[in-house]
């Protein structure tokens, strides 16, 4: 006889980052982020900026992990919010039905939760719009969740190609989402500055005309001579 799983785990003592590595992450590109992380922490480009505006936030996860077609985790998560938070659903990617609507969405942000991300879809997106709770998701689906469980808050899981656990730092911005794992914060804001550097440094040269990189102009061997 196959034992019937708890329908509700909880985690509540988790990690979070210090007011400030959370603030090193504010106003921070995704991309500078993922070079800062030698090309890692980016999530599945399935998930991508739900309205058309181009927000941009940085916050500790708050992991909901939920089955295919369920948000039980996802409602218990709202009563765990704490402000600043990114609330992270997970229904394995499922695809069939909505993953939250706009009453989650806006219960979530009258908690102070900053923003969300899901890999699945979303529904209500006027209502989304209206609430201005920054969300990223695969897409729009009118289908409606059960909540029956089972499923687990304050955990870890797989979201969208990454492990994302409760604590790690999310960064997401038109560009997609970018997870920074917790024992990783403190190294990944030591490289931002030596990114943010680079990035001001070479836009500059684009600016002022730059056609071809150095490092490729020495590998081809010059510029291109043409004979009429």
């Amino acid at each position: 006889m196959i034992e019937e799983p708890v329908k509700l785990v909880v985690k509540r003592d988790r990690p979070r980052p210090t007011e400030a590595q959370i603030a090193a992450f504010q106003d921070t590109p995704t991309g500078f982020v993922v070079d800062a992380m030698f090309g890692r922490g980016s999530l599945d480009t399935r998930i991508a900026p739900l309205d058309r505006h181009r927000h941009r936030v940085a916050g500790p996860a708050l992991c909901a992990e939920n089955q295919p077609g369920d948000i039980l985790a996802t409602l218990a998560a709202l009563n765990f919010v704490r402000p600043g938070d990114i609330l992270m659903v997970g229904v394995a990617g499922w695809q069939g039905c909505s993953a939250s609507g706009d009453r989650v969405c806006g219960m979530a942000k009258n908690g102070g939760a900053v923003g969300l991300v899901t890999d699945g879809p979303l529904r209500d997106l006027e209502g989304i719009e209206a609430v201005g709770l920054p969300a990223w998701c695969t897409g729009l689906n009118p289908g409606s969740p059960f909540t029956t469980g089972p499923g687990t808050v304050g955990g870890a899981m797989a979201l969208g190609g990454q492990h994302v656990a409760t604590g790690d730092m999310i960064v997401a911005d038109a560009d997609g989402v970018v997870v920074v794992p917790f024992d990783q914060i403190d190294s990944v804001i030591a490289r931002l500055d030596a990114v943010r550097h680079s990035e001001t440094s070479l836009d500059a040269e684009v600016q002022a005309g730059l056609k071809v990189p150095p490092a490729i102009v020495e590998l081809v061997g010059g510029p291109e001579t043409r004979h009429e």
